[in-house]
């Protein structure tokens, strides 16, 4: 798999940097991709650590000129990729009449309209037989309140997933998208008080199993890393993996 290489935005850092290691062993090239140019760099690093050649690339990737301008310039840097995986996300945790329209509208454009035109430039710049995952959430399948502009803007992901499947799958591409549950980074934190906190720690089937009854990054990262390599026949589908904190 020498001749492989990988694209990935490295936004959300933690499950990040456990993906890293693996995509370095599996493929020449990764590029990590961040907001934070600290974070970059400490990708960059890390890659190169590892023996793989990477490239650190930037864009607002609410911007569909954005979003071509990086595979564009991906491409450019060591040719076309054979793994693209997208984990840009925000969430928001508000009742439906506190959540304005500036903030509905980030929501839409960070969660949705991004990973729409990731798939749509991944579709035009993946090699054949290539795979393109994009992370979402398990609320997805969960019956809740105060999280409508999170899950209701990742849910387009789910049929965008299915639609690109069907679209790239003549060229041997794989697309699929993984919803984990809530996990221990500040990405959880950030929109959470202590009882809601309490609540998610033990809110999943397997929570008294593992490590602090959330979803533990390190079971997340190798169903991505077998659906973006063995698992290539799984396309068109969404995976939750939270230890049975929703379902569907």
């Amino acid at each position: 798999m020498d001749s492989q290489s990988s694209l990935r935005q490295f936004i959300r850092a933690n499950i990040n940097n456990r993906l890293r290691p693996s995509f370095c062993f599996l493929h020449r090239s990764v590029f990590p991709m961040s907001r934070n140019s600290i974070q970059g760099k400490v990708a960059l690093a890390a890659v190169q650590k590892a023996g793989a050649k990477a490239v650190t690339l930037q864009g607002d990737l609410t911007s569909a000129a954005a979003v071509a301008k990086l595979f564009a310039d991906a491409v450019a840097a060591v040719g076309r990729p054979d793994i693209a995986i997208n984990t840009v996300g925000k969430v928001l945790k508000k009742p439906f009449a506190d959540i304005s329209e500036a903030e509905f509208d980030e929501m839409d454009a960070v969660n949705n309209k991004a990973a729409f035109f990731f798939l749509k430039e991944a579709g035009q710049h993946v090699n054949d037989n290539g795979k393109v995952c994009t992370l979402v959430t398990s609320l997805l399948g969960a019956f809740t309140p105060f999280y409508a502009s999170y899950a209701g803007t990742k849910a387009p992901v789910e049929h965008y997933s299915r639609a690109a499947a069907k679209e790239f799958g003549a060229r041997g591409i794989s697309v699929t998208a993984v919803g984990p549950g809530p996990m221990d980074t500040p990405f959880f934190y950030g929109q959470e008080s202590a009882d809601a906190q309490a609540y998610h720690k033990s809110a999943a089937a397997l929570s008294p199993s593992s490590k602090t009854g959330l979803t533990d990054i390190e079971d997340v990262v190798p169903f991505i890393r077998h659906l973006v390599s063995d698992g290539w026949w799984i396309t068109g589908q969404t995976i939750l993996i939270n230890g049975g904190y929703t379902t569907k």
